[in-house]
């Protein structure tokens, strides 16, 4: 085997609810789990926060304390470990993302390259949840990644579709970033690309000569919207 391959593991995914799904949301949840995935292999814990009230852990959280905290509980779990921070954030207000990428600094950061209308319709023709734009304009990019350099962070491009790849080899043209880059193929969300192996091979394809690393991350497809553990070469 030439080619190496690196286990990243979202430990709670986007939206799913710990009251449907077993996933973990306090800091010490969250170290457990990072570290039976870590002894199984994966040296990337992709994190998303979630509010730490009682009944509200299916929230997103973007309080810079509850980063630092769940982080150093996973730091201190997992020797080595890399941490691949959240980013992902609905509207104009994404500060808070900002503020904890700018605050902890973890060696990775998600920079979703590009809009989606986040979409899926259940068996009975009706909508799961209301239909909602997950908006990513290029000025939202820049500043990820003006933050990201401050900061140290590599930028994962999260790419839902494959316009979304072409556009990230256009902020490299137009100097809005000339760093390491590395691709996370986003697929199986109803309304982006399928889970489709060759599919995620021609994507490979588009990415620029400059970026050998990329990965492919598969939401399942009969959950609200989540991320799985992914693999990365």
């Amino acid at each position: 085997m030439g080619d190496k391959a690196v286990i990243t593991c979202s430990l709670n995914g986007v939206l799913t609810d710990p009251k449907q799904h077993n996933v973990p949301v306090t800091p010490e949840q969250m170290a457990r789990e990072a570290k039976a995935a870590f002894n199984a292999g994966a040296s990337v814990m992709h994190v998303h926060l979630r509010q730490q009230e009682l009944n509200k852990g299916h929230l997103p959280s973007w309080d810079v304390s509850v980063s630092k905290e769940i982080q150093q509980a996973i730091r201190e779990a997992c020797p080595g470990v890399i941490i691949n921070h959240t980013t992902g954030t609905s509207g104009p207000n994404y500060h808070g993302a900002l503020d904890c990428v700018r605050e902890t600094k973890p060696e990775i950061a998600a920079c979703n390259a590009g809009s989606l209308n986040y979409l899926k319709v259940k068996s009975d023709n009706t909508w799961a949840w209301p239909p909602m734009m997950f908006d990513n304009a290029v000025e939202k990019v820049q500043d990820y990644l003006d933050v990201m350099k401050v900061a140290g962070t590599i930028p994962e491009f999260e790419c839902f579709d494959v316009g979304i790849v072409r556009c990230v080899n256009m902020y490299r043209q137009t100097g809005m970033y000339s760093g390491p880059l590395e691709y996370n193929f986003v697929m199986g969300v109803a309304s982006g690309m399928p889970a489709d192996p060759e599919l995620g091979a021609a994507k490979s394809g588009r990415c620029t000569s400059a970026a050998p690393i990329w990965a492919a991350t598969c939401a399942p497809a009969s959950k609200t919207p989540s991320i799985s553990p992914m693999a990365k070469r």
